[in-house]
């Protein structure tokens, strides 16, 4: 039986594949906090950025995410991102950002500060977990691992749908263009040595491409009652 340290679903995947609606559907379903891991690295991102440093410099880089006040809100029927007290839920998702996200994110020490945050966050009552390297880093204890892709074209559709993609482009570009910056992100997120994206080697792998989120949500209940998380 899991114990209150391994109430954990891992949610791991690239940008477009779902995840975020997924997370949110499997908490709220079973009662559990959400986390967001790539908001803290957004958050802490846009901490950078306000502070002027070089993201070529690891280590002012590493200093302003040791001194930013980085918090997220565990609700998934209400998540947010705050710094310094501010929301900054909408900023954080914005092409100035998105753009130098992968920059901050491969920075070792970063990653070491906001994996010690992600896991406070998850508290130990149960928790929904997304991002890339949670069931490899952040709780690779988890009992319930998914990997959840889709396809390149279905997913740059769908975040040129959300409108959150964080690029900026003519409506008959966006898709395009999306799918270029999702391409690019892909191969920094691959190819970093800190925590790259990769699945997990116990992770269920699960394609989205044909399936709705109500569909894949079900798919990780399903998982989780398997796991004896849920009754």
């Amino acid at each position: 039986m899991p114990t209150a340290t391994t109430l954990v679903i891992a949610l791991d995947g690239p940008s477009g594949s779902g995840k975020s609606t997924v997370a949110r559907g499997v908490a709220a379903r079973l009662g559990w906090r959400y986390v967001d891991t790539g908001a803290t690295y957004r958050t802490a991102t846009l901490a950078v950025l306000r502070a002027g440093a070089d993201l070529t410099d690891a280590g002012a880089v590493a200093k302003v995410v040791a001194d930013a006040d980085i918090s997220l809100s565990t609700d998934p029927r209400s998540p947010g991102a705050r710094l310094g007290g501010e929301d900054v839920s909408t900023i954080i998702r914005g092409p100035e950002v998105t753009a130098a996200v992968s920059a901050v994110s491969a920075v070792s020490a970063v990653r070491r500060q906001l994996v010690a945050l992600q896991r406070a966050l998850a508290g130990t009552s149960g928790a929904v977990l997304e991002g890339r390297d949670i069931g490899t880093a952040v709780f690779p204890e988890a009992p319930v691992k998914v990997f959840l892709d889709a396809s390149a074209d279905v997913r740059a559709s769908r975040r040129a749908a959300d409108g959150d993609a964080g690029v900026t482009a003519p409506a008959a570009d966006l898709v395009a263009t999306v799918s270029a910056d999702l391409a690019r992100r892909d191969r920094l997120d691959s190819s970093r040595a800190a925590s790259p994206l990769v699945a997990a080697e116990d992770a269920v792998h699960v394609d989205s491409s044909t399936l709705d989120a109500a569909a894949v949500t079900e798919r990780v209940l399903a998982l989780a009652r398997d796991a004896g998380l849920t009754g």
